[in-house]
């Protein structure tokens, strides 16, 4: 199998192929378009500033490559929030594979730290978005909050519960139609999506232990077509 890591003007890419290392995957690390294009898996990781790095892509016609790819393609951390519309950091249009916009964290209490750095919970539902429960239904309860409504289950996370993972970053993707994964810091916020071949986590699988490589591992044992998140059952069974 090829693997592919961007290449662009982002740190820790390096920790991304010494994960895959552990894997047994040698990863191609490049920025030309037809190595990127013929690859079997695409991942894009890194952190930095998004104006920058858009900047960067831009200016070395990467941009259209990565949205080209009909590979399995993973973003990471600023990878994730480059494949997004539009990001406030540095007030930047992006790659606009996900329809939604970056936001900067903002503080709502005191002991709120930015940026967020650490070790936070992975959840796969969306709390007071579902039904209404069969009590709901039969009393005037209009204050009561809905039940949590259940996602799609991305084939990332095969194999795996509500898990922690690692996080470092001071911007975050709002919970949208593509959220594959929430994580609860100020606010849910989107911790990873998925869209067609498209996948993305804001935490790092590379530095979250056992879990990061499983997650990394359930990357590359993907099918070569497209996965629809409506293909995954909405229970988290298989």
């Amino acid at each position: 199998m090829k693997v592919a890591v961007v290449k662009y003007n982002a740190g820790n890419i390096f920790s991304v192929v010494h994960a895959l290392g552990r894997l047994g995957v040698e990863p191609l690390l490049t920025d030309c378009a037809e190595e990127l294009r013929s690859a079997d898996r695409v991942i894009f990781p890194g952190q930095g500033e998004a104006s920058g790095a858009m900047r960067y892509l831009r200016e070395r016609g990467l941009d259209k490559v990565i949205t080209s790819l009909t590979q399995p393609v993973l973003g990471i951390c600023i990878g994730q929030q480059l494949m997004c519309r539009h990001s406030e950091e540095g007030d930047v249009d992006c790659l606009g594979i996900f329809n939604a916009d970056v936001k900067r964290f903002r503080p709502v209490r005191h002991e709120d730290k930015i940026p967020h750095m650490g070790w936070n919970s992975l959840t796969f539902h969306v709390e007071g978005q579902g039904a209404r429960s069969k009590e709901q239904e039969n009393t005037f309860c209009p204050n009561k909050p809905l039940a949590p409504r259940p996602l799609p289950l991305s084939p990332l996370f095969r194999g795996l519960g509500e898990e922690y993972v690692y996080f470092v970053h001071s911007y975050y993707v709002p919970v949208c139609e593509h959220t594959a994964a929430v994580t609860d810091y100020i606010h849910p916020f989107s911790a990873a999506m998925q869209k067609d071949n498209f996948y993305a986590t804001q935490f790092h699988p590379e530095k979250s232990g056992a879990v990061g490589q499983q997650i990394l591992r359930n990357f590359l044992n993907l099918p070569p077509q497209p996965f629809s998140q409506r293909d995954g059952e909405i229970n988290g069974k298989w």
